[in-house]
C-alpha cells in the first residue's frame, strides 16, 4: 500500500513539483495550499509524512509544526522553505521537524529525506507495538482476593533485593510474576535472564548456567557465558527449579552463597552480584523429604515466597480472563465471540487442572470451531474436558447410582453456590478417604495447609490426625 505524504505549501508549482516527485518514487502526494487545511485533512484521513512551508499566509509552518506534534506525536514532519538560515533550521529540528530541506528541492535530497524519515517512523512504531505486548505480558489480571493478595505481595518485594522463590501448579502464571518483579525492579533496564531447569540436559546445565572455557569439552569450539554471567547486576530466574539434579543443586547453592564461579574448563574465578528469583510446581518440603532436593539450597532460596494460586481457587476471575482471551483471539483474525453466562456458569464447574494455560487453549478452541458470535451452554458443553469432580459422580460399578449435586445451589448466587459445591465435594472427598486430610489433600490436588484453611471457612469440622 502507497505511502500517503501530504505537501503543505502555498506555491502550487511548488506543490505540482513535488507531487511529481512522490509519484515517480511510489508514494500517494495528498497536496494542500494551507496549514489550516491540513489538518481538515490530517483529521480524515491517514498521512504518514507531513513536507510543510515555513512561509504561508494565515498558519505559518513553525505555527503549525508543534501542532502537529502535539496531536500526531508519531507523524514525521519535514519542513521546506525558500528563505531559510541555519537558526530557523536549527528552531525546527528543536520543535520536532525530522530534517529540513531549502528551496527549491533537490529531487535526491527530498527524496533520501523521505525515505529516512519513513524508516525511522516504522521503527517507533515497531518499538511502540513491542512495548505495547511487554506490557501485557507481565501483567497478572483478575480481581479476586486470591489476586489481589499476589499483586500487593509482588508490587511490594519487587523494588527490593529480596530473593523470592514463586510457587504454584503448572499454568497458574509464574513466569507472569517474575516478569512483573522484574519491570518493577531497579534493574528492570536490563534483561531478565531466564533459565529452564527442567529442559536442559544434566550433562549441559553447568555449561548453561556458568559458561565454559574454549576445549573444555567436545564441541566447545569457543568461550561462552554462563546465565550467571549474563545476569551480572541484574536477575536470574531459575524456573522449574524443583527439577534440578542434586549434584547440580550443590554446586547452584555455592554460587548463590559466595556469588562467584568459575567456567567449566576455566579457574579463573568470575565475580557477580545476581539477583535470583526461582520458580516450581513441585512441593518442595515433600522433596526434600524424599531426599530429591536439597533443605539448605530451599532455605537459601525461599526468602520471600509467592504462592500463585490455581484457577479453581480464583474463579471470580473467569469472566474477566474469558474476554481478554476473546479479544486477543478475536485480533488475530478469529472472529468476534461472546459467551452467554450460562456458558460461563458451566465453566465454572470445571477443576481446570490446567490452569489459565489450559483455559487459554480451550477458549482458543472455541473461538476457531464455533461460527455462532454468541456462544452458549449448548455449544461448550461438548468440548469441555470431562472434569476429576464430576467423574466422581458417575456410578462407579453395576447398580451404583451418581452422587447428584445439591439443588439447593441453582437458585443460589454463583458465589453461594460454588460455595455449597465445594462444602459438598470436600465432603465426599474426606469421607471416601475416612477423614484423612492429607489423603484427600494429596488426591484433589490441595496443598494440606490451603486444605485445612479451606475445610475451616466452609465449617466442615474433621478430626485431627494422629
Amino acid at each position: 500500500m502507497a505511502k500517503k505524504v501530504m505537501i503543505v505549501d502555498d506555491e502550487a508549482s511548488i506543490r505540482e513539483s513535488l507531487a511529481g516527485i512522490l509519484s515517480d518514487e511510489g508514494f500517494l502526494p495528498v497536496p494542500v495550499e494551507s496549514a489550516e487545511k491540513a489538518f481538515e485533512v490530517l483529521n480524515q484521513e491517514k498521512i504518514h509524512l507531513v513536507l510543510l512551508d515555513i512561509w504561508m499566509p494565515g498558519m505559518d509552518g513553525l505555527e503549525a509544526l508543534p501542532r502537529i506534534k502535539e496531536q500526531f506525536p508519531h507523524l514525521p514532519v519535514i519542513m521546506i522553505s525558500g528563505h531559510g538560515n541555519i537558526e530557523t533550521a536549527v528552531q525546527a529540528t528543536k520543535m520536532g521537524a525530522f530534517d529540513f530541506i531549502e528551496k527549491p528541492p533537490s529531487y535526491d535530497k527530498i527524496v533520501l529525506s523521505i525515505n529516512n524519515a519513513l524508516l525511522v517512523s516504522n521503527l517507533e512504531e515497531e518499538n511502540l507495538i513491542l512495548k505495547e505486548k511487554n506490557a501485557k505480558k507481565w501483567r497478572i489480571n483478575g480481581s479476586s482476593p486470591a489476586i489481589i493478595s499476589v499483586r500487593q505481595q509482588l508490587e511490594r518485594v519487587a523494588p527490593t533485593d529480596a530473593w523470592v522463590l514463586i510457587r504454584g501448579e503448572h499454568g497458574t502464571g509464574k513466569e507472569l510474576a517474575a516478569q512483573m518483579i522484574h519491570r518493577l525492579s531497579a534493574s528492570s533496564e536490563k534483561p531478565m535472564i531466564e533459565v529452564n531447569c527442567a529442559a536442559i540436559p544434566e550433562e549441559l546445565i553447568e555449561s548453561e548456567l556458568f559458561g565454559h572455557e574454549k576445549g573444555s569439552f567436545t564441541g566447545a569450539v569457543s568461550s561462552r557465558r554462563g546465565k550467571f554471567d549474563q545476569a551480572d547486576g541484574g536477575i536470574l530466574f531459575l524456573d522449574e527449579i524443583g527439577d534440578m539434579s542434586l549434584k547440580t543443586q550443590a554446586k547452584i547453592l555455592r554460587i548463590l552463597q559466595e556469588q562467584q564461579f568459575e567456567r567449566v574448563g576455566g579457574t579463573k574465578t568470575i565475580s557477580v552480584n545476581v539477583r535470583v528469583l526461582a520458580a516450581t510446581n513441585k512441593n518442595l518440603e515433600q522433596e526434600i523429604a524424599q531426599g530429591n532436593f536439597r533443605a539448605d539450597l530451599f532455605w537459601r532460596l525461599n526468602v520471600v515466597p509467592i504462592y500463585m494460586p490455581p484457577l479453581r481457587e480464583r474463579l471470580e476471575d473467569l469472566p474477566l480472563l474469558v474476554n481478554e482471551l476473546l479479544g486477543e483471539f478475536s485480533r488475530k483474525g478469529l472472529g468476534k465471540k461472546e459467551f452467554t453466562p450460562e456458558a460461563m456458569k458451566l465453566m465454572a464447574c470445571h477443576s481446570w487442572p490446567g490452569n489459565v494455560r489450559e483455559l487459554r487453549n480451550f477458549v482458543e478452541r472455541v473461538a476457531i470451531m464455533t461460527p455462532q458470535e454468541l456462544v452458549t451452554e449448548e455449544i461448550i458443553s461438548p468440548m469441555l474436558p470431562i472434569d476429576v469432580r464430576l467423574m466422581d459422580q458417575l456410578p462407579s460399578g453395576p447398580g451404583e447410582n451418581p452422587t447428584p449435586v445439591s439443588p439447593q445451589g441453582f437458585d443460589a448466587s454463583f458465589k453461594e453456590a460454588k460455595r455449597i459445591f465445594e462444602k459438598e465435594y470436600l465432603e465426599e472427598k474426606l469421607k471416601k478417604n475416612d477423614g484423612n486430610i492429607s489423603q484427600t489433600a494429596e488426591q484433589i490436588g490441595l496443598e494440606r495447609s490451603h486444605l485445612h484453611k479451606k475445610l475451616k471457612a466452609l465449617g466442615i469440622e474433621v478430626k485431627l490426625e494422629n
